[in-house]
């Protein structure tokens, strides 16, 4: 690439140059109440035992039912739920509940399956599922909005996930979304597999 190609960013869309991993729809129950929200910054962390990390805004009541149980799924939606991923994000289940007396998804219609160890629900449809036992690290958390979870389960549809890798290749509604900002996504392109460069 020539410095011609080079454009500079401003700092307050820095963000978008890493925020291309896969939107997550993070769901949390507690004391009968259950809501789900959509997230872009959501990332791995470790290995063993696997650890992720999720940022949840102050305002958000899946934050207050996730603090509550100590407990979280993150759900990874596909192209086909591009529209469920927009909704989730941009509506508020704590109003919804005062104004209509439903959750988020009794009123969108979102199917759930009950997890392998969480009483969190899991929504149908996704391509992949990791039950999260929250690691409570307060400062963080206040601070920054960041919530570190252990994957205590996780699941995965076998027809793009298997083997340990992803593999879309002829079922391009279940890509993964990618949400760049604004109510935008991309979706996940094929695989490319790189080698190690000779001395």
């Amino acid at each position: 690439m020539s410095a011609v190609h080079r454009l500079a960013v401003p700092l307050s869309k820095a963000y978008r140059l890493l925020n291309h991993g896969p939107t997550v729809l993070v769901s949390a129950a507690h004391d009968g109440q259950r809501n789900i929200m959509a997230a872009a910054w959501a990332m791995p962390l470790d290995f063993e035992p696997p650890k992720v990390a999720v940022v949840l805004d102050k305002s958000t009541w899946t934050r207050r039912l996730l603090e509550a149980s100590g407990t979280f799924v993150l759900n990874v939606p596909c192209v086909a739920q591009a529209n469920v991923a927009q909704t989730v994000g941009t509506t508020s289940g704590l109003e919804l509940s005062k104004s209509h007396g439903r959750d988020k998804f009794d009123a969108y219609g979102l199917e759930t399956f009950k997890g392998e160890r969480l009483d969190a629900p899991l929504v149908e449809g996704c391509v992949a599922w990791l039950e999260c036992r929250l690691l409570p690290e307060p400062h963080n958390q206040e601070q920054y909005d960041l919530f570190l979870g252990e994957v205590i389960a996780a699941q995965a549809d076998s027809r793009v996930f298997s083997d340990g890798r992803w593999h879309f290749e002829g079922h391009d509604s279940l890509r993964t979304l990618h949400h760049v900002a604004g109510g935008h996504f991309l979706t996940i392109g094929d695989a490319v597999d790189g080698q190690v460069l000779q001395l």
